[in-house]
């Protein structure tokens, strides 16, 4: 929490000389018609050199992004393709996010696919160097079969988080214990030692819950790493094991692993 109340205290700086216009600018990228009759768009932020912006689970200093597609017209439902982000260490403080230049895939599945498409969205955000600022876009665009393959879009896919399958993960399981405030939930999960150091970044599916950065550690073939997740009520409640989600980043890439079991 108090890192936080850092972060609060940086958007209210006297710095914010600096403007929005200053460091981000962004656009919707329309795409193309997919063969499941959805359409793959994206949202495409460009951040001025050194700028950032944040993953949807940016750590307890970061600000998370929210999205509103209510304005689209004939829009059924909007599926985000996440490509793995960057872990920042920065005063002791961690956050996960992208630098410099950000295209986030959004795959739309339209009411009537005999329709066209318009899409609108309104998105808040953080975006920070030195200081952070608050953030507010609003795009829309035509999406018109068959639309053109994009290429900055599907590189963007491809950075996506691989799954456990694809990634050799054999087993995974949480250990879950009361503490004063909440809950302490210990994942184990056995997977191949990419060499390189793993930041493991939990979500539940209840997003009022504050989730502390994990401890991870290697025991050979066993990814192990603690965290603490605290309600709004301040004490012990009961999980949704089925809604935790575990993303495993590490320089070469990252996992998704959803659902965590008890040992």
């Amino acid at each position: 929490m108090i890192r936080y109340t850092a972060t609060l205290a940086l958007l209210a700086a006297p710095a914010l000389a600096t403007t929005q216009d200053d460091v981000l600018s962004a656009q919707l990228r329309p795409g193309w018609q997919m063969e499941n009759g959805a359409h793959m768009a994206a949202v495409e932020m460009q951040l001025a050199p050194g700028w950032k912006t944040y993953w949807r689970s940016p750590g307890d200093a970061g600000i998370p992004p929210s999205f509103d597609w209510s304005r689209s017209e004939n829009v059924k439902s909007v599926t985000i393709h996440w490509p793995a982000p960057s872990v920042f260490e920065l005063n002791g403080m961690q956050t996960i996010g992208y630098h410099d230049h950000l295209v986030l895939p959004v795959e739309i599945m339209p009411k009537d696919p005999a329709r066209p498409m318009r899409l609108s969205v309104a998105v808040e955000l953080g975006v920070c160097d030195e200081i952070c600022l608050p953030a507010s876009l609003s795009l829309t665009s035509d999406l018109a079969p068959p639309g053109a393959s994009d290429p900055e879009i599907r590189t963007a896919l491809a950075k996506r988080a691989a799954t456990a399958g694809e990634a050799g993960v054999t087993e995974v399981t949480c250990s879950v214990d009361p503490i004063a405030d909440g809950l302490r939930l210990t994942a184990t999960v056995r997977m191949p030692d990419p060499g390189r150091p793993e930041v493991v970044a939990f979500e539940t599916a209840d997003r009022q819950v504050w989730i502390a950065e994990a401890v991870t550690e290697r025991r050979g073939g066993e990814l192990i790493s603690m965290t603490e997740l605290v309600p709004p009520s301040g004490a012990p409640f009961a999980l949704d094991r089925s809604g935790i989600t575990l993303t495993i980043l590490a320089a070469n890439g990252a996992v998704e692993v959803k659902g965590c079991p008890a040992p």
